[in-house]
């Protein structure tokens, strides 16, 4: 049976091996000079080093054996689901609180007031995002 580390470290470069084949389809540049392809391959490499001390890990030192909880699952695709539909419906300030309240349910303990602190982090980022690097979120 593959242990919990091992597939982690599996998954984690094949992320990585996705994302850096898709960057060299677009010009890498140089140092001085980046082209669009730079960044996510910088980005893959780095995924890729942290995947192989993954997998390392998971072959050396072992671990228990991986299990799949299917209603942990359930929830966090659940939450993803509820995220968007609140997001169209209403905004997406109240989409970020409904998947956070949502998606820790998945966890072993559940604390409203952490959910309350969790969600007034991201919900910070996303107007950090949105005044400062102009993206268009409907937040409010």
């Amino acid at each position: 049976m593959i242990n919990r580390s091992l597939a982690r470290g599996l998954f984690l470069a094949a992320v990585a091996l996705f994302f850096g084949l898709g960057a060299l389809r677009y010009p890498i540049g140089r140092m001085d000079h980046a082209g669009p392809g730079l960044f996510p391959l910088m980005i893959s490499i780095l995924l890729g080093l942290v995947a192989l001390a993954t997998i390392v890990r998971g072959v050396v030192t072992g671990g228990p054996a991986m299990s799949f909880q299917y209603k942990n699952i359930g929830l966090v695709l659940g939450a993803l689901c509820a995220f968007s539909l609140v997001s169209r419906w209403v905004n997406m300030s109240a989409g970020i609180v409904v998947m956070v309240f949502i998606a820790t349910a998945a966890g072993s303990n559940y604390s409203w007031k952490r959910n309350i602190a969790i969600s007034a982090g991201l919900l910070a980022i996303a107007f950090v995002f949105q005044k400062f690097l102009g993206l268009n979120l409907p937040l409010l």
